[in-house]
């Protein structure tokens, strides 16, 4: 069940925290997702890209073992209330609502993740409060916050790595025409963005679509971003950060995000290997043993 507060402007946002937990006996080991309200070693607030609400996340492939997982709505998706000001579907105001859980939460600092367009409003959230910032893991971030395009060119290199899978030909046909300004089949080019097309990415595909249009044109609307300035913030950032790609990933792919990671004092960057924008569903074990570990080395105990 989902939990709520209020924003600064005064919209409904709900929450959600999941973590698993671990029953033992003699011959079986069971585990399962349940909502808890005791934190477990300090929460991490995780903040998803789209935007579309959060359940997309699951449990990020497990990370939720490691740590308590805030898993908020952005506003005017799942569960959270759509805002009477279109306006303050931007990213510089949606940072503004994690400040907000923040306070609601009664943390002095938090970890913060953000996947894909959520790790746009993550490192504005990071750029604005760095003092409430423990530790910050962005992961097949989006760049537009900072400035950071990703070419056309650079999505071909990266779509052709995937030339021996059979969906190739049609998929790599509706990538031109997105790249060429011919329209875009998004369910077409749907396969690059994982790195296995089987039945659980195509369930997870369909599960992940935003259903706000208002909220995605909004969410980068004139105004949004302000590169210049959110680039020599993280330049004096001070906090841990982890920067992952996945190595197939179309949206996000390596080189641009490294371009990001690079903003930082010392950031650590990684590639998953055979992930793409989703690396915890192509690869759970991999992912978790590379966030958990981040994470887990800065646990508040």
């Amino acid at each position: 069940m989902p939990a709520y507060f209020a924003a600064p402007d005064g919209t409904r946002l709900a929450h959600r925290t999941e973590v698993r937990t671990e029953d033992r006996t003699e011959d079986r080991t069971e585990i399962r997702a349940e909502v808890r309200t005791e934190p477990v070693d300090g929460p991490v607030i995780c903040v998803p890209g789209g935007p579309t609400d959060s359940r997309y996340l699951g449990d990020l492939g497990g990370l939720s073992a490691h740590r308590r997982l805030i898993l908020p709505d952005p506003r005017g998706t799942g569960d959270s209330a759509v805002p009477e000001d279109p306006a303050s579907y931007r990213c510089d105001r949606v940072a503004d609502d994690v400040e907000a859980l923040r306070v609601h939460l009664g943390l002095e600092r938090v970890d913060l993740l953000g996947h894909s367009g959520g790790a746009n409003t993550a490192v504005t959230y990071a750029a604005r409060y760095p003092h409430r910032v423990r530790s910050l893991a962005l992961i097949a971030p989006g760049t537009a916050a900072v400035g950071v395009e990703v070419r056309g060119e650079t999505r071909r290199t990266a779509a052709l790595l995937r030339k021996g899978e059979p969906w190739f030909p049609g998929a790599y046909a509706a990538l031109e025409a997105l790249t060429e300004g011919r329209g875009a089949d998004w369910d077409a080019i749907a396969p690059f963005f994982w790195g296995r097309w089987d039945e659980a990415a195509r369930r997870h595909h369909a599960d992940a679509r935003p259903a706000n249009a208002e909220a995605v044109a909004g969410f980068s609307a004139e105004g949004a971003f302000d590169p210049e300035s959110t680039r020599a913030a993280l330049a004096a950032f001070e906090a841990p950060v982890l920067v992952l790609a996945g190595e197939f990933d179309l949206n996000s792919p390596p080189g641009p995000v490294s371009e990001l990671a690079a903003l930082f004092p010392g950031a650590s960057f990684a590639v998953q290997p055979g992930a793409g924008h989703y690396p915890w569903i192509d690869d759970p074990d991999g992912f978790v043993a590379t966030v958990g570990a981040f994470f887990s080395s800065r646990s508040p105990r």
